[in-house]
Order: C-alpha cells, then sequence, then structure tokens
C-alpha cells in the first residue's frame, strides 16, 4: 500500500497548509495516466427509502504501465472548495481501508469499482439529500497518479410516491369528479414516509383504449401533502398524478384510476 500511503500523506499537507495550496493539489496527474469515465449507480440519482442501500462508483483509467488502484469519496461544498479542508459533508466507500476491485480490459485498462451504502437508521439524515461532487483518484503501475475533486456530481434523493382515488364510480357524464391523492417521500430522520408539502403536481388523464396521458391541469399539495381537485366526467378513462420531482425527491407518479362515465 505504499502508493496510497505516500498519498494520503500529501492530502493531509494539503488540509493543513489550508485554502492556499489547494490550488497546487486540485485536479493533479502525474504521468500519463488518464480518467476516460467515472459512473455512479449506472449513472442513475442514488435514491433511498427507509431502508439501507448499497451503490457502486466506477471508473475506468488507462495508463501505459497498467492500472493498480481506485479510490473514490463523495463531498459537499462550494465550487472550487478544497474536500480535505472544509467539505460540508463527506462519505467514504465501504471499502475505504482496502483496494478497490479493478477489472482489467487490455494491459493499459481497468475498471475499478468501490461501493458506498447509506443508511437511514444510523447516519443518513434528510439534510444529506441533494447534490453531492464525486472525487477519484486513480494509480497506475508505475507510480503515476491522478485526482479529480469533482469529476462529476449525483443526486442523494428520498423516495417518494404518490396515491389516487377518482370517485364517484361510476360517474354521471357531465357530473363533477373529485380527484384526491396524497404526494409522500421518505423521511430519513424518522424512519416513515411524510407528506411533501407545496409541490406542483399534474393531473392526468388517459382516454380509455388510448395509451396516452394529457395534462388536465396542475395542484399544489398541502401543507400534509394530500392532493384533491374536481373536474367534468366526459368520458371513461384513467385519471393519474405525476409529480415532476426535485433536487432531493425523484419524480413519481401512480397507476390511473379507472372511472367509468356513464
Amino acid at each position: 500500500m505504499r502508493k496510497r500511503a505516500t498519498f494520503a500523506v500529501l492530502t493531509a499537507v494539503v488540509a493543513l497548509a489550508g485554502s492556499t495550496a489547494a490550488g497546487a493539489h486540485a485536479d493533479e496527474t502525474v504521468g500519463d495516466i488518464q480518467i476516460d469515465s467515472l459512473a455512479v449507480n449506472g449513472g442513475k440519482n442514488v435514491v433511498v427509502d427507509t431502508a439501507d442501500k448499497t451503490i457502486t462508483v466506477s471508473v475506468t483509467a488507462t495508463d501505459p504501465s497498467g492500472i493498480w488502484d481506485a479510490d473514490f469519496y463523495l463531498w459537499r461544498g462550494p465550487d472550487g472548495a478544497d474536500p480535505y479542508y472544509s467539505p460540508d459533508g463527506y462519505i467514504l466507500p465501504n471499502e475505504d481501508t482496502t483496494p478497490a476491485d479493478c477489472v482489467a480490459s487490455s494491459s493499459t485498462t481497468s475498471t475499478c469499482s468501490k461501493t458506498f451504502t447509506f443508511e437511514p437508521d444510523w447516519w443518513l439524515t434528510n439534510a444529506d439529500a441533494g447534490t453531492w461532487k464525486v472525487g477519484v483518484q486513480v494509480w497506475a503501475n508505475d507510480d503515476s497518479w491522478t485526482e479529480r475533486w469533482a469529476y462529476t456530481t449525483t443526486r442523494l434523493q428520498r423516495h417518494s410516491k404518490l396515491t389516487v382515488n377518482a370517485s364517484p364510480e361510476p360517474v354521471v357524464k357531465g357530473k363533477t369528479l373529485t380527484v384526491t391523492g396524497k404526494l409522500s417521500r421518505a423521511n430519513w430522520d424518522t424512519l416513515d414516509y411524510r407528506g411533501y408539502a407545496t409541490q406542483p403536481v399534474k393531473l392526468q388523464f388517459r382516454k380509455a383504449g388510448t395509451t396516452t396521458y394529457t395534462t388536465v391541469k396542475t395542484v399544489n399539495t398541502s401543507s400534509t401533502g394530500t392532493l384533491t381537485t374536481t373536474v367534468t366526467a366526459a368520458e371513461d378513462g384513467y385519471w393519474r398524478w405525476n409529480f415532476a420531482g426535485t433536487t432531493t425527491t425523484p419524480a413519481a407518479t401512480v397507476a390511473g384510476d379507472f372511472v367509468d362515465v356513464q
């Protein structure tokens, strides 16, 4: 682990030196090593409900001598900040003290992976939801190395869900139809689901025998996440709610509720 230990000393020096030295170390490369790509959770946002969730972060890199190891970290802070000196949040992989799982695709290129586990029942809180920067370090067999403090970003989100109910069923054509529902999301502080307040949600309708939903109107959720509105019944079809999502909460929809119009 000689190379990793040396690198740790370098980062510790930067941290102690403060922001004055940070610019000299950020996004640094020594040798011919190159990062080809990096993927967090297969390119998808990290959506966590009330149970633990483990995801994989992988980097593909190339060096004439071959790739030896890689490491990752997730952090929050202003653009240009030093993740070692003053992060607003910092998450390490499960394999923090062990090498990455590196698989060679050629003598010069490998894909190295580590895992991260998000645990609502231990350390994950609602305040952690949002955008995180992804830092990466890669080492080659000939002592070349590279580090990118913020190679990409990922969103850590609280899982969301919707309900819908249209009534009465059946309904007389031309009469009022009431559509209700609720938008809720995982609460990592209480390990349950709570209503998501004051969010715009689209009410959509699909005519029986068709496959496409159209938006009828947009309704804001109440302080407890509930939704209610009225429409005039015109024809048989399916009613549903559709939430576009936010930085902290993924999009959500629900299967349509069929209403027979007589």
